[in-house]
């Protein structure tokens, strides 16, 4: 095997020593592998293989993810750069951070509880989702740091001046009502925060991304594995857990990356007539193919449509929508 990316890390253990590791990257006749070595004694080392296969993107993947649980654990490396990435949070960036960071480790969760219960209300009145009005981030950072006025307010990340005019009187009756050990400017925080701790929780918040990452590229390679083996759109929904519609919406996506949806569609329209199809079609052209309420109308009617399943009416204009799109690239670029 040929080595083409080494790494030395380490940390201190509770003994306040260092303990050393090697992350590698190596390529075998057209087939990638990475993994982890540590160093216990000189000479002895323990292999963790964390992948084999002929996907580089699964392999950084599996290796980012894996890369960034040994760094919250305190490993660090000899040469920077590990995640092959683009560099990472500067300067202000880093600061906001910082601030996330803080109100992690030293949660006021009573307050938080009583920002949470005012959001519900509040969208419930406002007919809104609770997000819109405030992230539970946002919320966080103001149960920490307690603003007790708008300008206050304006220094956390997420709170502009709209949200500000909009909730920031009923926001500071709740933060009013709680005692503060810390101040404004929050410019303590960096200074507070030591360096490691700092560290491992934004590792930390690289594992949890590049968990999500990998789970998302392993669900979209079991799509299109299942696309390529002829398996339907309900046996696809088994082999990767999703509801029916979430594996078309997943369909719609990779059609839009460039992926090859043809064999799938075929094999879904199968029972629906070149006639439906063409009126289908007709629609898209003549109303456009954004919204799908109007097409269902105008091809088979309110009353039709119910009677026929609305669900399935719904999927059969998404995979009409993908062949229509296609069909009409070459117009699309006439003169």
């Amino acid at each position: 095997m040929e080595i083409v990316f080494l790494n030395r890390l380490s940390k201190r253990n509770e003994q306040g020593c260092e303990d050393f590791a090697q992350v590698w990257i190596g390529q075998h006749e057209g087939r990638w592998s990475a993994g982890w070595s540590t160093h216990h004694v000189p000479d002895e080392s323990i292999d963790d293989l964390w992948y084999e296969g002929s996907l580089w993107q699964e392999l950084l993947h599996v290796y980012r993810h894996e890369l960034a649980l040994k760094m919250a654990e305190g490993y660090r490396p000899l040469i920077h750069g590990v995640f092959h990435e683009q560099k990472g949070s500067s300067g202000r960036g880093q600061t906001l951070q910082k601030l996330y960071c803080y109100s992690d480790l030293f949660p006021r969760d009573e307050v938080y509880e009583q920002l949470t219960m005012w959001r519900r209300q509040k969208a419930a009145t406002e007919r809104k989702a609770p997000y819109l009005i405030a992230t539970n981030r946002l919320l966080r950072l103001i149960s920490v740091y307690l603003p007790h006025t708008e300008e206050e307010l304006l220094e956390l990340p997420g709170m502009g001046q709209g949200k500000v005019s909009q909730y920031g009187t009923e926001l500071l009756t709740i933060t009013k009502q709680n005692d503060r050990t810390t101040p404004f400017p929050l410019n303590w925080v960096t200074e507070t925060l030591e360096e490691e701790v700092f560290l491992s929780w934004l590792y930390k918040q690289k594992e949890n991304q590049y968990r999500q990452e990998l789970n998302k590229f392993s669900l979209t390679r079991a799509i299109i594995e299942g696309i390529s083996e002829g398996l339907s759109l309900e046996h696809i929904g088994i082999k990767t857990g999703l509801h029916r519609k979430e594996v078309i919406e997943a369909v719609e996506h990779l059609d839009r990356d460039g992926m090859d949806m043809k064999k799938l569609i075929l094999k879904e329209l199968e029972h629906v007539s070149e006639e439906e199809q063409t009126a289908i079609c007709s629609a898209y052209a003549e109303l456009g193919d954004t919204l799908l309420k109007p097409i269902m109308l105008k091809v088979y009617g309110e009353e039709k449509a119910t009677e026929a399943g609305l669900d399935q009416i719904y999927e059969r204009l998404r995979l009409v929508r993908i062949r229509f799109r296609h069909q009409e690239v070459p117009d699309r670029h006439v003169g």
